[in-house]
């Protein structure tokens, strides 16, 4: 499964995007935090494919700071990886496969049942 995901770092909370306060939004390098937390990164000229296990994140590193980063998943797990840098960075994000904006301290509410136990097994490595 794969679907498009697009980050926010905003100081305003984001409930809909078409809603959204431009001028709310803050600019942010997001590449190079995507590059600096993942150890397998494959690198074709702009493009980036972070490859793990039982997901792969997809994206063009466009060299500068932005307000905004869209990005491709493959793999629900990656979602679970966003979250988890999501909660770290305070961005918001918004998932084309609901359609909205996923409830970051809550994304069973988004159907993500599988959260809770795959955060756990993140804890348990470290």
């Amino acid at each position: 499964m794969s679907w498009d995901i697009v980050l926010f770092n905003s100081k305003q909370k984001i409930e809909s995007v078409a809603e959204l306060d431009e001028s709310q939004l803050e600019l942010t390098d997001f590449t190079g935090i995507l590059e600096s937390s993942f150890e397998l990164i494959n690198k074709k000229e702009h493009h980036r494919e972070i490859v793990v296990t039982n997901f792969t994140i997809d994206f063009f590193a466009g060299g500068k700071a932005s307000s905004n980063f869209m990005l491709s998943l493959y793999g629900e797990n990656g979602l679970f990886e966003l979250i988890e840098l999501a909660k770290k960075h305070n961005w918001q994000i918004y998932d084309s496969g609901i359609d909205g904006m996923i409830d970051l301290e809550n994304p069973a509410r988004n159907g993500f049942e599988n959260h809770r136990k795959y955060v756990d097994q993140i804890l348990k490595r470290k």
